[in-house]
C-alpha cells in the first residue's frame, strides 16, 4: 500500500472542496501495448553514483510513440516521455508528491482557493530562451482551442479554470481563460471553484507550457520529431523521427541539471517478450516486463520486481458503430458477455504476472479516506463471472434481436502479450455463448487510438490510469458525452450521480464515496455499459545496477530525474 494519505494530505493543504471533471491517460489496452507503469520499485536516493560507472540506461517500450504535443497527447507512452523531457509548473516527487517545479517555491493561494499566483523560477528552454509565465498561457489557451482538437485541454480544464467552460460553448474568447501573466515572472489562475488536489494536476502533461515563437515557427511540423521540439525538463529527446526507437539525453540546460546523473538513456520498441528477455540476458537492456509465459520462468530469479498497478483494464462496449445499433445495445447480450469469462483463470493463468481479477472499475490500493480505509470497501464487485447466468441472459438477448447467430468484433492490439489475451477471450466467450463468433482486430497502439476516437469497433479491449489520487479520475471517463467514452453510453442517473461528487457532495467524503458506489454499480451491473477484466500486476526483471528509479501511481508513470547506475556484480 502506497502513499495512501497523498488525498488527504493534499486536502489539508487546500480548502476541500469540489473536485475536478476526471482526466486520466488513455493507457494502451491489457491487450495492446502494456507500457511500463512500474510500482514499489526502488525510489530517488541522494547517494552518488560511481564515477567509474556509465550513466547509460537501456530500456525496452512495447509501443511507439503516439504524440508527444502535450496538447494533443492522450495515452501512457506520450505522457511517459513527456513526464522526462518536460515539466509543469510542479513535479511528482520520488513520493508522489507535487513538488514545485518551474514555480519557483510554492503557490500563494487566496482565501477562497480561487485564486492562485505562481511565481516562475529562472529556467531556460533546451535552445538557451527564458521560459516565462506567457508559455504557460500560450498552452493552456492552445490545449483549450476547438482548433487544436485537444483530448483533455476542454475536459480538464471545463468546471475548472475560469471560463473554459463557456470557451467550449462559444460564450468566451480563448483569451478569456482564466490564466494571465502578470509579467514573465508572474502567472495568475483563477479558478470557477475550489480544487482540492489541484496542484497535483500542475504536474500533468496537458497543463505544460509551451514557447509561443517556437511552436508557431515549426506549424504543423512540431512534435513531429525530436528536432521539431524544444525542451524543459531534466532530459531532451533525441534521433527520433516520429516513429520507432528513440533517446534522452541530459539537459544541460535544466535548471535541477545537478540533480540529472544520466547521460542517456536508450529506448528501443520490442514487441516480442522472448526478444526482450534476450536482450536482458545479453546485458544490453536493463529492464524488461514479463510475459505470462516468462513470469513464471524467471518467478524466482533474484532480478525480479513484482508490483501492483493502479491500471484496471476492462472492455468497452460500443452500442453503436457507423450509425447503426450493435448488438451491443442489447443489454441483455451486455450483460451476458460480461459474465461469461473466468477472470480469475485470466489473471493467474493466461497473465500470471500478478494482474488480479477485476469485478471493479476502480482499483484497490488507490485511494484512501482519511482513516487509511480502501474506497474498495465502500463500493462492491460487479458482474461476477457466472456461466448459468450468462447464457440465460444471452439466449433472453438473442430473442430480442430474433436471432441464434452473432458476430462480434473485439478490437485489440498486435503484440505478443495482446494476441495471447485476445485469443483466451476469443475462445472463452465463444464456448460459453452459443451462436457468438468473436472476430479478433489485432493493431498497433496507434490505430487503436484513432478507432477508439471515431468509435469504430464493438468491443474494444483497453485501460485506464489514473491522472490523480481520487475515483473520479476513473468514474467520470463515461458520463454522457465523456471524450473517453466514444462507446455511445449514457445513463441521466449515473451523470447526475457523477455531477454530486464535484457539487453538492464536495465537502462529504463519506457521502461522496457512496455516490461513487451507487454509480459503479450503475456502470457495471445494471448497465453493463463496460465490462471489467483485470487489474495490472506486473512482473520485470531489472538490473540491480539501476537505482533510484521514481514510480508513480497516478500521472506519468515514473520519473528518470533521480535515476543513475551503480557498480554491482551480477
Amino acid at each position: 500500500m502506497k502513499n495512501h494519505k497523498f488525498m488527504w494530505l493534499i486536502s489539508i493543504m487546500l480548502v476541500l472542496s469540489v473536485f475536478l471533471a476526471a482526466c486520466g491517460d488513455k493507457t494502451d489496452d491489457a491487450a495492446t501495448t502494456e507500457p511500463e507503469k512500474d510500482k514499489g520499485e526502488d525510489k530517488g536516493t541522494t547517494e552518488e553514483p560511481a564515477k567509474d560507472v556509465p550513466q547509460v540506461l537501456n530500456l525496452v517500450e512495447v509501443a511507439e510513440i503516439p504524440s508527444v504535443d502535450s496538447s494533443v497527447a492522450e495515452d501512457a507512452v506520450g505522457f511517459n516521455v513527456l513526464n522526462n523531457i518536460m515539466e509543469g509548473l510542479y513535479r511528482l516527487d520520488q513520493d508522489s508528491l507535487p513538488v514545485p517545479a518551474m514555480a519557483d517555491g510554492e503557490a500563494e493561494i487566496s482565501e477562497d482557493g480561487l485564486t492562485y499566483t505562481f511565481k516562475i523560477r529562472d529556467a531556460q528552454w533546451s535552445n538557451g530562451t527564458p521560459v516565462t509565465a506567457h508559455d504557460f498561457v500560450y498552452a493552456w489557451q492552445r490545449a483549450i482551442d476547438p482548433a487544436t482538437a485537444s483530448p483533455y485541454g476542454p475536459y480538464l480544464m471545463a468546471g475548472m479554470v475560469k471560463n473554459a467552460t463557456e470557451i467550449g460553448e462559444g460564450k468566451a474568447e480563448i483569451t478569456d481563460l482564466g490564466i494571465t501573466a502578470e509579467d514573465d515572472k508572474t502567472l495568475i489562475v483563477e479558478l470557477e471553484r475550489p480544487v482540492a488536489y489541484f496542484l497535483s494536476l500542475m504536474s500533468f502533461g496537458t497543463f505544460y507550457p509551451l514557447n509561443e515563437e517556437f511552436v508557431t515557427e515549426q506549424g504543423d511540423k512540431y512534435a513531429s520529431n525530436s528536432e521539431t521540439m524544444i525542451y524543459n525538463g531534466p532530459f531532451v529527446l533525441s534521433d527520433w523521427d516520429g516513429t520507432g526507437n528513440w533517446k534522452y539525453l541530459k539537459n544541460d540546460k535544466y535548471w535541477d541539471a545537478d540533480t540529472v546523473k544520466l547521460t542517456e538513456i536508450n529506448v528501443d520498441v520490442v514487441k516480442e517478450t522472448s526478444t526482450a528477455v534476450n536482450l536482458y540476458e545479453q546485458g544490453k537492456k536493463d529492464r524488461v516486463l514479463l510475459s505470462a509465459e516468462y513470469a513464471m520462468q524467471y518467478a524466482d530469479d533474484p532480478d525480479i520486481i513484482n508490483e501492483m498497478e493502479t491500471s484496471v483494464f476492462y472492455f468497452k462496449m460500443n452500442q453503436e458503430r457507423d450509425g447503426k445499433a450493435t448488438p451491443l445495445a442489447n443489454i441483455d447480450i451486455r450483460k451476458a458477455i460480461a459474465r461469461a469469462f473466468n477472470k480469475e483463470e485470466l489473471a493467474d493463468a493466461v497473465l500470471a504476472n500478478g494482474s488480479i481479477a477485476a469485478n471493479f472499475l476502480v482499483p484497490t490500493e488507490f485511494t484512501f479516506d482519511e482513516d487509511g480505509k480502501d474506497y474498495r470497501e465502500y463500493s462492491d464487485e460487479y458482474a461476477v463471472y457466472n456461466v448459468e447466468e450468462a447464457q440465460e441472459f444471452w439466449k433472453k438477448g438473442l430473442e430480442a434481436l430474433g436471432t441464434d447467430k452473432v458476430e462480434i468484433e473485439i478490437l485489440g492490439g498486435d503484440t505478443e502479450n495482446a494476441k495471447k489475451q485476445q485469443e483466451w477471450f476469443k475462445s472463452e466467450l465463444e464456448r460459453n455463448l452459443p451462436g457468438l463468433t468473436i472476430k479478433l482486430k489485432e493493431v498497433p497502439f496507434a490505430v487503436r487510438l484513432e478507432l477508439d476516437d471515431t468509435s469504430d469497433y464493438d468491443i474494444q479491449s483497453a485501460g485506464w490510469g489514473p491522472d490523480f489520487q481520487d475515483p473520479i479520475s476513473f468514474m467520470e471517463l463515461f458520463v454522457t458525452g465523456s471524450p473517453q467514452n466514444k462507446m455511445n453510453y449514457s445513463n441521466p442517473e449515473y451523470d447526475k450521480l457523477i455531477e454530486s461528487t464535484k457539487t453538492t457532495l464536495a465537502n462529504d467524503p463519506v457521502a461522496r464515496w457512496e455516490a461513487f458506489a451507487k454509480a459503479e454499480k450503475i456502470l457495471l451491473e445494471d448497465d453493463a455499459g463496460l465490462v471489467p477484466t483485470y487489474q495490472r500486476g506486473r512482473m520485470v526483471l531489472m538490473n540491480p545496477a539501476v537505482k533510484g528509479l521514481a514510480t508513480h501511481p497516478f500521472g506519468g508513470d515514473y520519473s528518470y530525474k533521480w535515476t543513475y547506475m551503480e557498480a554491482v556484480e551480477k
